[in-house]
């Protein structure tokens, strides 16, 4: 048993904390626990987040050129060490080394996206608005920010929503999952790196009590949280309660649509890709594909064609063997994954390709899961109304390109879609009917660039902000609108009372 301990970060330090209660960490590719993360108690929790109390007042008035240079150099370090990283990543979550290191280049525009953030906290100023009247706006920070993060994402995510955060003059208290959480202080070293001024980025680690604290304290401002639709749902309704910000952004069953002019070649690929790509569990997998009749029969024999030459085993650098994906996170969410293949077996859905019988390269104890490809999926099933968030992709066969529109927004969750199509006004049909946040279009996994907004809609969103983009910035700031009347001597106006409703003249 490994005595490494994982704890929290506050003011520009490496905090134990109190409480006493850890939760091991372990290697998904061995099995082999790697080292015990600390759950915060209350009062760890309480301290962390003064910490990042006391900096706010310092870091909102240190001058907007100071944060951008501070974000640059960020950016710098994280490019030139993002290796450093996407080994931490695969060593917690199993993902292999070049998916992790997508996951950082895609965090990494984020940063990038912040450091010219300068163009987008502008306020506006009218002269003249009335006699002798000038109006202003200003855009400010919130304080403390909160951001709970998930296991999937221990690096993407979290940036989705701090380099926004920081750069607009906010202070962050970031709660990882305990699952993979050193990702997280190797994140705050690097801002001390920096040179971000201490207690602006802290890391609390822990469970639900870590969760509610940041829900129930009054000096967090806002919630950023990305997680399962219940937990969504929950954050949403106890940080409202309280009077705070919150962009709450749940689960997905994200379907890709397609037509029977598609090109099934590249269908196929992408259906693999988005899939089976970092073991499905991504927010934006693909795990539904609707076929669009009468193409099923074929599509279907090239993605098992293309699925059974996966190399699916431990993702490190270096690893004996390249790998293609890697084992699921826990051996718990494993054997979830797994009960959903008998599930969908007993439902009567065809079972074409079965994950439970991989032969992985790698450690006996690893909690390895291959590929499963399902046909003849239809809606009443289990693997198609969960959330199943593993390497399970079902094919459910429709008629008609209305169907399968039908069937998409009939969905309770509005994650990500997808359509394969030469048709450009069927895409753009698509594109206008579906009920869905982020719509690709002949792209499977349709995560937008850091300067569009990213989240979904129904209950795959709970609150009305999505991340990063114009929208993260709006969010992590309030307005202020100043309306200001300087007398001339020379040309005082008339003063006596009048007490109607203020005109503009």
């Amino acid at each position: 048993m490994s005595s490494t301990t994982i704890g929290h970060w506050a003011d520009g330090a490496a905090y134990a904390g109190t409480s006493g209660r850890t939760a091991p960490v372990t290697n998904p590719a061995t099995g082999v626990e790697s080292g015990q993360v600390a759950l915060a108690s209350e009062a760890d929790a309480h301290h962390v987040i003064a910490v990042a109390h006391r900096a706010a007042r310092e870091w909102r008035t240190t001058s907007l050129a100071k944060r951008t240079q501070v974000m640059f150099a960020f950016r710098e370090l994280l490019n030139s060490r993002k290796d450093e990283l996407a080994a931490l990543i695969t060593a917690e979550h199993g993902k292999v080394h070049s998916d992790a290191l997508g996951e950082i280049a895609r965090g990494q525009e984020v940063v990038e996206f912040a450091c010219g953030i300068g163009h987008l906290l502008k306020g506006g100023h009218s002269q003249g608005a009335s006699s002798g009247v000038d109006v202003h706006s200003v855009r400010q920070p919130l304080g403390v920010v909160g951001i709970i993060s998930p296991f999937n994402f221990p690096a993407m995510v979290p940036m989705w929503f701090f380099p926004v955060a920081i750069a607009a003059g906010n202070t962050v208290v970031l709660k990882p999952s305990e699952k993979d959480p050193s990702a997280s202080l190797w994140i705050a070293q690097l801002w001390k790196e920096a040179g971000l001024p201490d207690g602006v980025f802290n890391v609390l680690q822990g469970d639900k009590t870590a969760v509610d604290a940041l829900l129930q304290s009054p000096d967090v401002a806002s919630i950023s949280f990305v997680g399962s639709t219940p937990i969504a749902e929950y954050v949403y309704e106890q940080a409202s309660r309280t009077g705070k910000r919150v962009q709450a952004l749940g689960g997905a069953k994200n379907h890709m649509v397609v037509l029977p002019d598609a090109d099934l070649d590249l269908a196929a690929d992408s259906a693999v890709n988005a899939g089976y790509g970092s073991a499905g569990e991504r927010c934006m997998a693909i795990s539904v594909l609707v076929a669009v009749e009468p193409v099923a029969d074929e599509l279907v024999a090239r993605i098992a064609d293309r699925t059974r030459t996966l190399v699916i085993g431990d993702g490190s650098a270096g690893a004996a063997q390249e790998s293609d994906m890697g084992p699921l996170v826990t051996r718990e969410h494993r054997d979830k994954v797994a009960g959903f293949v008998e599930s969908g077996q007993q439902a009567g859905a065809k079972l074409v390709v079965d994950g439970r019988e991989v032969q992985a390269q790698g450690e006996d104890a690893g909690f390895w899961l291959g590929p499963t490809l399902f046909d003849h999926v239809t809606p009443d099933m289990e693997i198609y109304r969960e959330e199943i968030f593993g390497p399970v992709l079902s094919v459910v066969r429709v008629a008609s390109y209305d169907e399968a529109v039908a069937l998409v927004n009939s969905n309770p969750y509005g994650n990500g879609t997808a359509i394969f199509t030469n048709d450009g006004g069927a895409a753009r049909l698509y594109e206008e009917e579906v009920e869905v946040g982020m719509i690709g279009v002949n792209v499977p996994i349709p995560v937008p660039v850091s300067y569009y907004s990213f989240g979904g809609w129904k209950r795959s969103l709970f609150g009305d902000t999505h991340a990063h983009g114009t929208e993260g910035v709006h969010f992590f700031t309030r307005g202020k609108v100043v309306t200001s009347r300087w007398i001339n001597p020379a040309a005082r106006p008339e003063g006596g009372l009048e007490l109607g409703f203020p005109r503009h003249d």
